[in-house]
């Protein structure tokens, strides 16, 4: 599969600036409001080059955004891989070593392995633990519609439902199937718990609409909570929300690895419709209206997901 160059109207920008925080961890900040409420933490830069969650944190710490009740964390997560963003190679500053949006189990947080991520991760932890509900801020490679990725919870639905933009929601019933993300972490992968922890992909990495739907996105999740007053300038949402399921996360094993046709994401493939080959691996969709979302071109985690009415 091969990929237009990306348009950049957006780019990293220095967050030396951002460095010290007020939790004794590199880039999180932290306001709490003395008054009762919920702990909401607002995440970027899960992946280095997703720049639309840096816009976003940058503005409400910039626009000096404090909560009218509860608590407030904002975090910049890989920013080692940031900073190594490269506009000749944009793609490559995804991460260093580990996938940061991978490694949040128990067994990889308290393993002995060491990597940039998985040592960012573990001084991650207790701020992600600590937090009652999360807004993980992501972008994708494509230009595709914004959508929100949570486990299939009731409590993340109604939540996602309740905010309504973006109107497309990947549901996954049996997690990520490779890896643990940081909104599976601890009791926000489990189905007993009570806290809301919903990814929101806000389109290609670099446009200005993914950064202006994360910043409100964010503004849109603190709003719901409580911890801010809604936006005025609010779009209404629309009436029709759609839902797909993930099925399977199809991981590339050879570099023989091809899709029958060029994807950019939500392309729409029959039952046993042959998708990619991978060596001697046949893809082929899973049921009726099977969805391929956030294709990759190289070294990449294609996601298979079948539209549910």
């Amino acid at each position: 599969m091969s990929q237009n160059p990306p348009v950049f109207e957006v780019l990293p920008r220095d967050l030396s600036a951002y460095r010290q925080g007020n939790v004794g961890i590199d880039y999180v900040h932290r306001f709490e409001s003395g008054k009762p409420g919920p702990h909401v933490l607002i995440n970027a830069l899960t992946h280095g080059n997703e720049i639309c969650g840096m816009v976003a944190a940058t503005h409400l710490l910039d626009a000096g955004v404090r909560p009218l009740i509860g608590t407030l964390t904002i975090s910049f997560a890989n920013v080692a891989a940031y900073e190594s963003f490269d506009q000749a190679r944009p793609f490559e500053s995804r991460q260093l070593v580990h996938n940061l949006n991978r490694i949040w189990s128990a067994a990889e947080l308290d393993g002995a392995d060491e990597s940039p991520e998985l040592l960012r991760a573990r001084a991650l932890r207790p701020v992600v633990a600590a937090a009652d509900h999360i807004l993980d801020i992501h972008s994708t490679s494509q230009d595709v519609e914004p959508f929100w990725v949570y486990p299939a919870y009731a409590r993340n639905a109604q939540a996602a439902v309740a905010m309504g933009t973006p109107p497309v929601h990947l549901v996954m019933p049996s997690g990520l199937g490779s890896g643990t993300p940081l909104i599976q972490h601890g009791r926000h992968g489990q189905a007993q718990g009570d806290g809301v922890a919903l990814v929101v992909e806000c389109g290609q990495h670099f446009l200005q609409s993914a950064a202006d739907m994360a910043t409100g996105v964010a503004l849109d999740f603190l709003a719901h909570f409580g911890l801010v007053a809604p936006r005025a300038s609010r779009p209404a949402g629309p009436a029709v929300q759609r839902r797909y399921e993930l099925l399977e996360t199809c991981m590339v094993r050879t570099p023989d690895f091809q899709f029958t046709r060029p994807l950019r994401g939500f392309e729409v493939f029959a039952r046993d419709e042959l998708i990619a080959t991978d060596g001697t691996h046949e893809i082929r969709a899973l049921c009726d209206d099977c969805t391929v979302m956030m294709p990759t071109p190289r070294g990449g985690v294609p996601h298979a997901a079948g539209l549910r009415p």
